[in-house]
């Protein structure tokens, strides 16, 4: 069975969660080179983005102890977010600063370059989540509780109108997609704000 790349990334982090050493290794050679040049050309050395990485793992590895904890964007996106922050910080608590915050694109940059499309993306997709959670809050129960029971733990209509005390199926899925409007209308309504 072939594994969408999401899914793949998904099994590699839940076997670095448990401690997998060729979870880490293979995280570890995927990542460390383009987060080793990126703090180098900031005014790091190799020694410097290794302590880096090696932290960025290690925040990594605590998140993905969490059982609610869902990557929402690839491995190496979040190392090197993680990564960016720990290394500004590190320049900020020194009084200095990165010697490439603008860059020339060039050959070199593409991995970076990627990286950076893809740190947007994730905090775009945050900026939603923070959103679609304020909304889910707003929402209140029963609404809130049904939708979880059938997105976040995959229950089908016939055990979720078990749970909710529903006639049958139908009226659990007609309550489902009242609950979905009620919501996008307060998403889509705090967007606009």
């Amino acid at each position: 069975m072939l594994y969408r790349p999401l899914e793949s990334e998904e099994q590699l982090l839940a076997e670095f969660a448990i401690g997998e050493r060729p979870a880490t290794e293979k995280i570890y050679k995927q990542h460390f080179k383009i987060i080793n040049g990126w703090i180098i050309k900031n005014g790091g050395s190799s020694q410097d983005a290794a302590d880096v990485f090696q932290e960025a793992m290690m925040v990594m590895y605590e998140k993905a102890q969490a059982e609610a904890f869902r990557l929402q964007c690839r491995i190496g996106t979040y190392l090197f977010a993680i990564s960016k922050n720990l290394w500004l910080k590190k320049l900020r608590d020194e009084d200095r600063s990165p010697a490439m915050l603008s860059r020339e694109v060039g050959s070199e940059d593409g991995p970076d370059l990627a990286y950076e499309d893809d740190l947007n993306i994730h905090r775009e997709r945050e900026v939603h989540y923070e959103l679609l959670s304020g909304a889910l809050e707003q929402l209140g129960e029963p609404c809130k509780s049904l939708l979880s029971a059938f997105y976040r733990y995959n229950k089908n209509m016939q055990e979720i109108a078990q749970d909710f005390g529903y006639t049958n199926p139908e009226n659990a899925k007609t309550q489902k997609y009242k609950c979905l409007a009620r919501l996008r209308k307060l998403f889509y309504g705090m967007q606009t704000k």
